[in-house]
């Protein structure tokens, strides 16, 4: 079998799974095959899908057998872009019965293709010069309705307290009385006067919005206002669209995409995409900085081997490509850093909300918590220890509780 080969591993069930897998391999390639002419099958033959693996697992209640099958699909079928690919791998296929698309790995030739990630792990923590522990991020709770005077009340707050980074609440569309260019012009003068004094950025991402043909020049127009990094919705715009724009040589900021809608794809055992496939592999494929993903611990929780699964994804090698932050989100409060260190180590962003906002002395406060939190934990002193000389710390234990 040639190495020039994408290989795609579904989760399914069939009477018999061999066949379904010949099925599958056949009919997303050339459609059909046994009934061809010879001279029609030399010609069709490289690109002629091919069952490259059967693993069952179990038997159903149906008389069915579930299981693994791994299809070998040619790359010559595809061109090298996300759409062509979901499409020829699981277009038709995602309708066909209990089948989900759990992993797709791709051959170097393929990769070659996608630009990937313009700055990952690397380079955003050269632009935020944090280099020795993870990042810390905040999210603005109530956005749609206020001014922008107080929104910048809220950015001064969560940004006084530490924070590498600032972002937008997914959901701020409807953003008349604090405009786009507006706010990231605002935003940027007051990160510009807590750099001057801390000797740090803090960088803010802005939630780029509005119909997918204007996209890219409202992304570049926020680049040449000052933005610093952007907000993505990247399932609800489109993976290609977040390629366009990560691609984009005048688009120099980081792009952190957001998860809305993944779990329209992820969640069943029998349908859909993987949640490491989908927000981990494509996403970077695409392009992303940073990838929010449900934490294991909030009301949204992933599957914990899945998020570690996810996370594994976007800072493993693959290809050329650079590793990317992984965003565990959702659920976060200062007590849980030592989990979170555990769970996803050095290179992740530490992401709250409520976490911040609701402590009991504010935001600012409640960004400085989560940084004794952060440093205590990359130094392996407990919670406990550390509150002795945080009170921001002490009080955010008292309140949400927290590990050790």
């Amino acid at each position: 079998m040639s190495t020039d080969r994408i290989l795609v591993t579904y989760l399914t069930q069939a009477k018999d799974l061999q066949k379904k897998a010949e099925g599958i391999a056949v009919g997303m390639t050339v459609g059909s095959w046994t009934d061809l002419p010879l001279a029609k099958q030399e010609q069709l033959r490289p690109y002629l899908g091919e069952v490259a693996d059967v693993s069952p697992l179990e038997s159903t209640s149906s008389g069915e057998t579930r299981g693994y099958i791994t299809i070998s699909y040619p790359t010559i079928c595809f061109t090298q872009d996300i759409p062509s690919l979901l499409t020829g791998v699981f277009g038709k296929l995602s309708m066909d019965g209990k089948i989900k698309l759990v992993d797709i790995q791709l051959p170097p030739s393929f990769l070659q293709g996608f630009q990937g990630p313009k700055f990952g792990i690397k380079g955003i923590r050269e632009i935020t010069r944090v280099h020795d522990r993870p990042l810390l991020m905040s999210i603005f709770k109530s956005c749609t309705g206020l001014s922008l005077e107080e929104l910048e009340v809220q950015f001064r707050a969560q940004a006084e307290g530490g924070l590498d980074l600032i972002k937008d609440d997914e959901i701020f569309f409807a953003d008349d009385k604090a405009p786009f260019i507006q706010r990231i012009r605002r935003f940027k003068a007051i990160s510009d006067e807590i750099a001057e004094q801390t000797g740090k950025p803090v960088l803010y991402a802005a939630n780029l919005t509005g119909p997918n043909s204007q996209l890219i020049e409202r992304a570049k127009q926020a680049v040449d206002a000052g933005a610093s990094c952007l907000l993505f919705n990247a399932l609800a715009f489109g993976l290609d669209l977040l390629q366009r724009l990560t691609e984009d040589p005048d688009i120099q900021v980081p792009i952190m995409a957001h998860p809305a809608l993944a779990g329209a794809y992820y969640p069943s055992p029998d349908y859909g995409i993987a949640a490491p496939l989908l927000l981990g592999n494509l996403l970077r494929l695409a392009g992303a900085d940073f990838v929010l993903f449900p934490s294991p611990y909030g009301n949204v929780a992933l599957d914990k081997s899945e998020a570690n699964q996810l996370a594994n994804h976007l800072v493993e090698d693959y290809g050329t490509l650079q590793p990317v932050f992984p965003v565990p989100s959702a659920g976060i409060h200062p007590g849980l850093v030592p989990q979170l260190y555990a769970d996803f180590g050095l290179d992740q962003v530490v992401n709250a909300g409520g976490g911040i906002h609701g402590h009991p002395l504010g935001a600012t406060a409640g960004g400085r918590a989560f940084r004794a939190a952060i440093d205590a934990s990359v130094n392996g002193i407990s919670l406990t220890a550390a509150a002795s000389d945080s009170n921001e710390l002490r009080l955010a234990l008292e309140k949400w509780g927290g590990s050790a």
